[in-house]
């Protein structure tokens, strides 16, 4: 049924892997499918803010994100199912569809927190994934 589901994660933020990674290990097991999580480092937006860190700032940004997915990825329960681990670097949403386009996802497991009255004026990276995927989304909720 899906050969290939992406599950972004954040990696402050337990709630966005302790229910996504089982749920869409347990769907590519029973599809024979590859899982691949994700973690997305944000920008720095404004050039005056990104001038106040050193110049290898993003590239200690980026190795520091490998290592913490590489620890959290030690404690999933992936029964067998072939996993893959990712880390980009851009707008969160932006980079969640660039990923799933890269390695051909047919299905997006998107963890998301009840909405606030901010998240319906703004809305949360989940909810501009779920507009923009091409892919199917499921969305989880904690």
């Amino acid at each position: 049924m899906f050969s290939s589901i992406l599950i972004p994660i954040d990696l402050d933020q337990p709630s966005s892997w302790e229910k996504a990674v089982p749920l869409a290990v347990q769907m590519a097991r029973a599809s024979g499918g590859v899982v691949h999580v994700t973690t997305i480092v944000p920008p720095y937006q404004m050039a005056i803010v990104g001038s106040f860190f050193p110049a290898d700032h993003e590239r200690k940004a980026l190795d520091a994100a490998k290592a913490k997915l590489r620890e959290i990825a030690s404690t999933f329960d992936l029964n067998g199912v072939e996993a893959r681990f990712h880390v980009a670097h851009g707008p969160i949403y932006d980079e969640i569809l660039r990923c799933a386009d890269v390695v051909n996802a047919d299905l997006i497991v998107v963890s998301s927190h009840r909405p606030e009255l901010k998240d319906y004026l703004l809305g949360p990276n989940a909810a501009r994934v779920v507009r923009h995927a091409k892919q199917s989304v499921m969305v989880v909720r904690d």
